[in-house]
């Protein structure tokens, strides 16, 4: 599969330096403003917004780009598009209001419906993962860290700090294993953490956009895991109708 010529590299950076603008903003005092949906938006969302549409406008402007802080182009657009840029400025802007440092800046790039290179950086917790189209990694070790080779005897979830359903609660209750260790993140660090292997499943049976999930999906797939629907089982897909996420089940 080719990438359009993109470059992981670029990606990388250009994370980094949002992540590197994020912090300016989050170690000092910020306002917070909401959007129609009651989501908070706060400076740096804006900010890490428009240095990442810029820097890849600058190096790829042959890709469209689909971000939640931009005007959504119109479904009968978007539809044709084979490659494009899916990013979060911020995914996790509950979690740096709280100032927590589990938020996370997320860029994949999609081929037709499958993210196939992602990266995402979580500045204050100075985690880098990324995936180059094969493979997977954090901080340059290749993913998956750790394996479970008894998931039977003891099962690691990770689920929402912030959104945990009573669907997702009544999820994880019902796994078996003789022994279940629940763990709450914030952010696309959930599936990173299926991804590195330190969880094993992460449910998500609650709201998601597309752009929440497509960077750490691509690392999900790369690391030899998959993020499946929940209804049918079958792989997770991008650039719906409706950019709602399904809900899903990494593992």
């Amino acid at each position: 599969m080719q990438f359009k010529n993109v470059n992981i590299e670029d990606l990388k950076n250009i994370a980094l330096k949002a992540g590197e603008a994020i912090m300016q903003i989050y170690n000092k005092d910020f306002s917070i403003e909401y959007k129609d949906d009651k989501s908070p938006l706060t400076q740096a969302d804006l900010k890490s917004n428009e240095l990442i549409c810029s820097e890849l406008n600058r190096l790829y402007d042959n890709i469209p780009i689909m971000s939640e802080e931009n005007k959504q182009v119109s479904y009968d657009i978007r539809k044709d598009w084979e490659y494009y840029f899916c990013i979060d400025p911020i995914d996790g802007t509950k979690e740096f209001i709280k100032k927590n440092g589990e938020f996370t800046v997320n860029i994949a790039l999609i081929y037709k419906n499958t993210p196939i290179l992602g990266v995402v950086y979580a500045p204050a917790l100075n985690k880098l993962y990324w995936a180059d189209g094969n493979n997977s990694y954090k901080n340059n070790k290749r993913l998956p860290l750790k394996i479970n080779e008894n998931p039977e005897e003891e099962l690691h979830i990770v689920a929402s700090k912030s959104h945990l359903s009573s669907e997702t609660q009544e999820f994880i209750d019902n796994l078996d294993s003789k022994e279940i260790e629940q763990i709450s993140k914030g952010s696309s660090l959930k599936l990173c953490m299926v991804a590195e292997g330190v969880a094993d499943i992460y449910p998500r049976l609650a709201p998601t956009m597309e752009w929440d999930t497509a960077a750490a999906d691509a690392i999900v797939r790369c690391a030899g895991k998959m993020t499946y629907q929940y209804e049918d089982n079958k792989p997770m897909v991008y650039n719906k109708k409706d950019l709602l996420n399904p809900w899903f089940v990494v593992r």
